[in-house]
């Protein structure tokens, strides 16, 4: 899978797909039948396919103050399409300049003389270019008028209900880990680099690998039970931390995992933290000695979790 960072770095080589424009926040399962869908039609015509996505995200570029929690960092979304039949990502840096884009000259631009698309599914209510002006509508205009076809995605529900990102966050917001793997088609995972901490944990006993959330607001929040991937064993089973540790008065969130039954120096690894079951939100204790129990007994869960 060829990443193509920015309109710059498209290629002469890039130009003749199948595409799909869209956030595709979590790759879940409604996300995946769109890739199946644009799959088909790549391989009937022969031509590459190219998913089309914004660094950042547009409403985190118009409105970050009030954008919901991402279900996937970037690189994490990368991981996730690796599993599927992706063969370019091309991810458009939104800013000023593209931000200020007529929906016209996207489609002209971006669309045509850039990648020569000749097959594009996205979603009938999508909407695009300066003040949001393009739709379904206008893209199926300029297929008749440049050559390409345009189709709308296929609904994807489960239960009776449309599979959503936001669906997907108001699981993961109540709790219902089983609930979300239902709807991503695999657990929620977060991903990242091992970085050196406090040594909190350490001096309480539960040394734990910190990991920087690099994100404006997590999906999920609490103590969980989880499977580390990455080291040279996995899984490895753990108790992890999702949140700002208000008994010592942090407040940056931060993800802490303490593996069970492990003693190894894994600073700098990068590792992917796999969500089986919550155990609680996060909470204030009155003391390092009360947080020393509960601890004792989110691992005793965990292992009880495990031994099941």
């Amino acid at each position: 899978m060829e990443l193509i960072r920015s309109l710059q770095n498209i290629r002469a080589k890039h130009h003749g797909c199948v595409a799909t424009i869209g956030n595709f926040d979590g790759v879940h399962l409604g996300h995946q039948a769109v890739l199946g869908q644009l799959a088909e039609k790549s391989a009937e015509l022969g031509l590459p396919t190219t998913l089309i996505t914004f660094e950042p995200q547009p409403m985190e570029y118009f409105i970050p103050d009030k954008v919901p929690a991402r279900l996937t960092r970037f690189r994490e979304k990368m991981l996730a399409l690796q599993r599927y039949s992706v063969d370019r990502v091309c991810c458009l840096s939104f800013n000023e300049k593209l931000a200020k884009l007529s929906a016209e000259n996207f489609i002209q631009q971006v669309l045509v003389e850039k990648l020569g698309i000749k097959y594009l599914v996205v979603g009938d209510d999508f909407r695009f270019g300066m003040n949001r002006a393009g739709n379904f509508e206008m893209l199926v205009e300029a297929g008749k008028k440049y050559g390409f076809q345009v189709v709308s995605m296929h609904t994807f529900e489960i239960d009776m209900e449309r599979v959503s990102s936001t669906r997907i966050r108001a699981a993961l917001e109540k709790g219902d880990m089983a609930g979300a793997e239902k709807l991503l088609g695999r657990r929620y995972r977060m991903s990242g680099r091992v970085a050196h901490g406090e040594k909190l944990g350490r001096e309480l006993g539960f040394p734990t690998a910190n990991i920087h959330l690099h994100r404006q607001a997590s999906a999920i929040q609490g103590i969980f039970v989880v499977e580390v991937f990455g080291l040279d064993e996995e899984p490895l089973q753990g108790v992890a931390s999702v949140g700002t540790r208000p008994t010592v008065n942090e407040t940056k969130a931060l993800l802490e995992v303490f593996l069970l039954d492990f003693d190894q120096n894994i600073y700098g690894r990068h590792i992917q933290v796999s969500f089986l079951k919550k155990l609680r939100d996060e909470e204030k204790f009155d003391s390092l000695d009360e947080l020393i129990e509960q601890i004792q007994r989110d691992v005793e869960q965990a292992q009880a979790y495990f031994a099941a």
